[in-house]
């Protein structure tokens, strides 16, 4: 694969003709992309476009009903789903649009979340999230729950989640859809800005140019058909 001419590593994760439907209506068809490790993708389309379907595909979320899904040389469609959801916990990090965070715990013990569920110490993972809130410029959240954070802050603390395990992936399903477009620029910014530093894949879903122009490459995806601008190639 090139980029502007510029030869690349091959992809750490693949969707290969991907097709997926609910009921009668196709959300996908034949949909193919890859990404490479420590890439920035955009995935982009109008609402009901597919392509929060092809990040769930992706992430292991949905299985297709035809078509492969491969992360790091290995099917991720064909794996149990205890491999998957093990996957999810360990290589893969998450942000929503609207964060998803679990309002009973302050915001470092959301972002300690995963790693409690991954059986670090309670110490140690409250003192790796504390670090991560710092390095996103949230440090003084740590003990606030989530009825007490703005959107921004929140999606913040979401983003220290998503990090702290050290995913090689991240998915970002609209991180900014809930923000007014000053916030969800910073939000976007810090996502980018520590995902690069961390060499850490990032794959983001949007309809938002600007969010889109934060990637290194985008796709477009239209009536479920995967349009890579890069590859010349349209999915049918």
């Amino acid at each position: 694969m090139t980029i502007d001419g510029v030869p690349v590593a091959g992809p750490l994760i693949e969707a290969r003709q991907v097709t997926r439907s609910y009921g009668r209506t196709p959300a996908l068809r034949a949909a193919n992309v890859s990404v490479t490790a420590g890439e920035i993708l955009a995935i982009m389309g109008p609402s009901g476009s597919g392509k929060s379907t092809l990040l769930h595909c992706l992430a292991g979320i949905f299985t297709p009903d035809a078509g492969e899904v491969w992360f790091d040389g290995r099917r991720l469609d064909t794996l149990s789903d205890r491999r998957r959801s093990e996957l999810r916990r360990t290589a893969f990090g998450f942000v929503f649009q609207f964060g998803q965070l679990v309002p009973e715990l302050t915001a470092a013990d959301n972002v300690a979340l995963p790693l409690l569920l991954g059986r670090v110490r309670r110490g140690a993972a409250r003192r790796r999230a504390i670090s991560w809130l710092e390095r996103l410029e949230a440090g003084e959240l740590c003990d606030r729950r989530t009825g007490e954070l703005s959107g921004g802050q929140a999606q913040r603390v979401a983003i220290a989640r998503a990090l702290v395990t050290g995913p090689k992936v991240v998915f970002a399903d609209e991180p900014t859809g809930a923000l007014d477009s000053l916030t969800g620029e910073k939000v976007m910014d810090l996502l980018v800005g520590l995902a690069r530093q961390e060499g850490t894949t990032v794959i983001v879903v949007t309809h938002d140019a600007r969010v889109a122009a934060c990637a290194e490459r985008e796709v477009v995806v239209r009536d479920g058909k995967v349009t890579d601008p890069y590859a010349g190639e349209v999915a049918r």
